[in-house]
């Protein structure tokens, strides 16, 4: 069947909507290029790119050095699956491991298969190091989380949208609030089955909703504590987006070894995805010790392409580019640099009334209420000015621009959100 030739954006959005899923709802714009912090669509409008796949291209649009990397593993070998070893895994894994400190890492390939694989390897951990009794194993999860919309995960999410009609849920997890240790303390004193505590760092999806400075420390020290694991969720924050290798780094900006840091919550379990291959190809992993990691055995957790060589390729060139072009303090510096601008416009304005972030996440929440269209009216009228950003929450949007950007194009685009926002004021 010969594909129909089309070459107007309308075109293309007509074909999505009448042969795929409607499961998103997208900003109607249609991207054929990509380079560095711009996207191009296929009329030839070139854009600021301000939410960079939810933090998939950390480093920048087809990033030559990453882009070289999948060209070169592509014309030799993609694909052996875990029926066999391959030249790239093994130094791979070495490379990951080294490079965040753990002893050993299980490798998959979507953020969500990354948090069901922590999700497994806890829950064994528990039955078989710590002691409680088989099926009883409880996770401790936060309100507003978002770890990706398998069955499981959204059996322990709040979010109706995601978890209306998709029942029956998954069994065995506690929802407590965000940004409160105490009450991770107050389930912990009276439940001795709790195996461990997954929680993001800082909640994207929720509103960039960023906690308070100690609190990834306390719960570490918490966990700690009471002999459960610490399940750090870093697919959207890890990888320099924040201002630090990973977020639980705290305020540090190393590239490496932040177990030497005294701001590092260095959690028990970590999981990588999106920025880990630069937005090349999918990747993912979940990183622990010894203690922990080992008890998975032969046949007990896998995936076809889970450690495929061209992965593992792209992931160790994603991660030189975010240490040899120092994106972990460009990000950092930038971070303060946008909300230090954006503030003094929040200071006189009446349509944004917040901004929040850390790094190059950042978040402007509009003077609204939820159900109201104005933030996505806003971001079509900043395509429409030349800069891409998509709206949570109804009344809040996010901000996240490739690590790339630089000091005047940051200063560019802050302009062109504070020019677009002027044109809702009441």
């Amino acid at each position: 069947m010969e594909v129909l030739a089309t070459s107007t954006s309308q075109e293309i959005i007509n074909l999505e909507n009448k042969y795929g899923a409607h499961n998103y709802h997208p900003l109607p714009v249609v991207l054929s290029k990509g380079e560095g912090v711009y996207v191009w669509d296929v009329e030839g409008k070139k854009y600021y790119d301000f939410l960079s796949a939810y933090s998939a291209v950390n480093q920048g649009h087809c990033h030559p050095k990453i882009v070289n990397a999948m060209v070169k593993q592509a014309e030799t070998l993609t694909l052996t699956s875990r029926a066999f070893f391959n030249d790239q895994l093994g130094p791979y894994e070495e490379y990951l491991t080294s490079y965040f400190g753990f002893d050993k890492v299980l490798p998959m390939n979507t953020g969500a298969e990354a948090v069901e694989t922590a999700l497994k390897i806890t829950r064994k951990w528990a039955y078989e190091v710590k002691g409680i009794p088989e099926n009883q194993a409880l996770i401790i999860v936060a309100d507003g989380n978002f770890h990706g919309r398998t069955t499981t995960i959204i059996s322990f999410s709040n979010d109706t949208n995601a978890r209306k009609n998709f029942g029956p849920y998954t069994e065995g997890f506690i929802s407590i609030p965000y940004n409160d240790v105490n009450a991770l303390e107050e389930v912990l004193k009276n439940n001795s089955n709790v195996a461990g505590f997954l929680v993001e760092p800082i909640q994207g999806e929720a509103g960039v909703f960023t906690p308070d400075d100690l609190y990834m420390m306390q719960v570490k020290n918490v966990c700690n504590q009471y002999n459960i694991l610490f399940l750090a969720d870093e697919i959207q924050t890890g990888i320099a987006r924040t201002g630090s290798l990973l977020a639980v780094c705290g305020n540090c900006s190393c590239e490496n070894a932040c177990e030497r840091q005294e701001t590092y919550a260095r959690p028990d379990v970590l999981i990588l995805g999106k920025a880990i291959s630069g937005g090349v190809y999918p990747v993912s992993a979940v990183l622990a010790d010894d203690a922990i990691m080992n008890v998975i055995k032969p046949g007990q957790h896998g995936s076809t392409f889970g450690g495929n060589p061209l992965g593992a390729a792209v992931a160790m060139a994603a991660l030189e580019v975010t240490r040899d072009e120092n994106l972990a303090q460009n990000a950092r510096r930038l971070g303060v640099f946008f909300r230090e601008k954006m503030q003094e416009y929040v200071n006189t304005s009446n349509i944004a009334t917040l901004v929040r972030g850390k790094g190059l996440l950042n978040a402007v929440v509009i003077n609204d209420t939820e159900d109201s269209d104005t933030a996505w009216n806003i971001c079509m009228r900043l395509r429409d000015n030349g800069l891409l950003a998509k709206p949570t929450h109804g009344n809040i949007i996010r901000f996240a621009p490739p690590l790339v950007m630089t000091e005047a194009q940051l200063l560019d685009c802050t302009q062109i959100i504070i020019d677009t926002l002027k044109e809702f004021e009441k």
